[in-house]
């Protein structure tokens, strides 16, 4: 997780707090370049692969993905073929990186709007950096990559990692409970809550039973606070997404989702999605608001 600089954040006076982006087949149509590579490194060593098996493997992590070539005949150990995939791909993204048609155009969008953008994805920290790099000036804040010491999508540590990057105050039992560290600011490991250091104290033996019940309730009352304002805070995150891991990670965390399904060789469509587009044709920061509007709204309900 890298924090790039402050945004001259204005969401204070908008529902739209962030958006929070994958990479492959959502910011750049990279797939091509991906499933080229894979079926290079698989010919030259041995190996089968095609384009529909690359598909399957959208959003996976490449270590992952090297080992089911190999699994296919890839007779290379798992960090040489992701080395290669790694390097194959970087090399043709830094002589062309290959952005979705009007993305760039929403990426500017939101700038001259305050709204800063989060990258989220599992892709290595040099291909991250080199998006970065090549965007619009100021358009993101930060990302979370592969090399993170995070869980990986499906899970929601990622989208959670980059929420904190826009201020999102996650609750300490949520990034517990998905593999975060929670820490105090002095360093030191935290209890979970409330709740528990009034249970540590009722082990004593020397705390009135009635002052207990009390504050215990008082906990709860606390912990549904706090849970109900971060939940707000994520719908207030919209995260694009293509791939069902990614969709699966990003609905998790809380997060407004939106499918791109325009670049995507599989379907989508049973996702956990809040809405789904297949191109960037007259998205704004204005439009991506009404979205967050809508998701506040069936909140209430």
């Amino acid at each position: 997780m890298m924090v790039l600089h402050s945004a001259n954040d204005k969401s204070g006076s908008t529902l739209l707090k962030a958006v929070l982006w994958d990479m492959d087949g959502t910011l750049i149509d990279s797939e091509p370049y991906w499933h080229q590579v894979e079926m290079d490194i698989a010919r030259e060593h041995g190996g089968y692969w095609s384009e529909d098996i690359g598909w399957t493997c959208s959003g996976k992590p490449v270590p992952q993905v090297a080992q089911l070539m190999i699994d296919k005949g890839t007779k290379l150990p798992v960090c040489e073929v992701q080395r290669l995939m790694i390097e194959g791909v970087a090399r043709k993204e830094a002589e062309h990186m290959p952005w979705i048609a009007g993305v760039e155009d929403v990426l500017r969008s939101l700038v001259a709007a305050g709204i800063p953008s989060v990258l989220v994805t599992a892709s290595p920290r040099r291909m991250a950096e080199n998006l970065v790099r090549q965007a619009p000036q100021g358009a993101f804040v930060g990302y979370v990559c592969g090399e993170d010491e995070l869980p990986k999508k499906p899970n929601p540590a990622p989208y959670l990692a980059a929420a904190k990057i826009v201020g999102v105050k996650v609750p300490e039992g949520i990034l517990t409970a998905n593999g975060m560290a929670a820490r105090t600011d002095d360093g030191a490991t935290s209890h979970t809550g409330i709740s528990s250091r009034i249970s540590d104290s009722d082990s004593l033996g020397n705390v009135d039973s009635r002052n207990i019940s009390a504050s215990r309730r008082f906990a709860e009352s606390a912990d549904d606070t706090r849970l109900a304002a971060f939940h707000r805070e994520m719908a207030r995150c919209v995260a694009l997404e293509d791939s069902m891991t990614g969709l699966e990670s990003a609905a998790a965390s809380g997060a407004t989702t939106i499918a791109q399904t325009g670049f995507i060789g599989t379907d989508t469509s049973a996702g956990p999605q809040f809405a789904s587009i297949d191109s960037y044709e007259s998205l704004t920061a204005e439009s991506l608001e009404r979205y967050v509007e809508q998701r506040l709204a069936t909140m209430e309900d």
